[in-house]
């Protein structure tokens, strides 16, 4: 399946890569790399919320397409790329990884994910 190597590969080469998944629009995971635990399934299912809210009112304001939501804890960073069809690609930073090099590398993971799909 070309969706765990896309996967695979935005771990292994973004420092400090906890997890990446793949989810469909119910939040249900489809493939994961990296850590794969509970944790890390349960944050892709509420960042999916977060993301379903944000999209909605994009489209209510008028703002254009949302590409990513990058959102940053004490415990780390996520970011959040919509896909074709509702899917979703929820990207898990620790503290001391680079998000610069996350944002970029899952903008390259989300096109090839966006033609697979």
């Amino acid at each position: 399946m070309p969706y765990l190597v896309i996967l695979q590969r935005l771990v292994q080469t973004v420092k400090g890569s906890l997890s990446a998944l793949l989810l469909d629009p119910q939040g249900e995971v489809v493939v994961e790399a990296g850590r794969k635990d509970e944790q890390s399934r349960l944050i892709g299912a509420y960042q999916g919320i977060g993301l379903a809210s944000v999209k909605r009112s994009a489209e209510r304001y008028e703002v254009g397409t949302i590409r990513q939501v990058l959102c940053r804890y004490a415990e780390g960073s996520v970011i959040l790329r919509p896909l074709k069809d509702g899917y979703y690609l929820v990207f898990s930073l620790s503290p001391d990884a680079s998000v610069a090099a996350g944002v970029h590398h899952s903008a390259r993971a989300q096109e090839s994910l966006n033609a697979e799909i």
